[in-house]
């Protein structure tokens, strides 16, 4: 089991840099956004490509973080049944989502994907809009995506398999500290007194 969860470990690390990568595409959207709209406003002047490369990385946000997320244990869930069970049995559920439903619809994604990719590639595929970008480059954004999130997903039941076995911590339980929207609800009540 111990060379499983260092696999695991590893496979967490990988989605930490990418996902804390991937946050700064959010910046580099913003600032692509706002350049945008100055040059609009200032110059009467508008590309396709600008409003694309915004499109490509909101794709690369939500693509690139997806394993991210679910390494944080951030993702969707409701618990409104589940939480009335112990937790081994809550475990155990999950290791049924993650074989039956996570693992089918990544691999679906990437058969689908990594052709749709390769035809693009191929193809030079261009935006049908003029001044538009070449779409491989977010093409390429699915199979990657999605196989972070397909890795992300083997760690994650490595971990919940180990818990049950009694060989690691709980991977589901959040020893990190305060959320980001804990941080910043905090952060403003403190600029909301300080201006007091």
């Amino acid at each position: 089991m111990n060379p499983l969860l260092r696999f695991a470990h590893g496979i967490d690390a990988l989605n930490e840099r990418v996902g804390r990568a991937a946050g700064w595409l959010v910046l580099a959207a913003v600032v692509i956004s706002a350049l945008n709209a100055v040059v609009r406003k200032a110059f009467n002047y508008s590309s396709n490509a600008f409003l694309e490369i915004q499109w490509y990385l909101f794709a690369g946000v939500f693509l690139l973080g997806a394993g991210y997320t679910l390494l944080r244990q951030e993702h969707v869930r409701i618990d409104v049944l589940l939480s009335k069970f112990s937790r081994r049995t809550q475990v155990t559920v999950e290791l049924f989502g993650f074989v039956f439903f996570l693992a089918p619809f990544v691999l679906l994604v990437l058969d689908l994907g990594v052709p749709y990719f390769l035809r693009g590639l191929q193809s030079g595929e261009m935006s049908s809009s003029s001044g538009g970008l070449i779409r491989w480059p977010v093409y390429l954004l699915i199979p990657v995506g999605f196989a972070l999130l397909g890795l992300q997903g083997i760690a994650e039941f490595i971990k919940r398999l180990a818990f049950l076995m009694g060989r690691a911590p709980d991977p589901g339980s959040k020893t990190e500290g305060k959320t980001a929207e804990q941080e910043l609800a905090e952060f403003l009540l403190a600029q909301r007194e300080a201006a007091k």
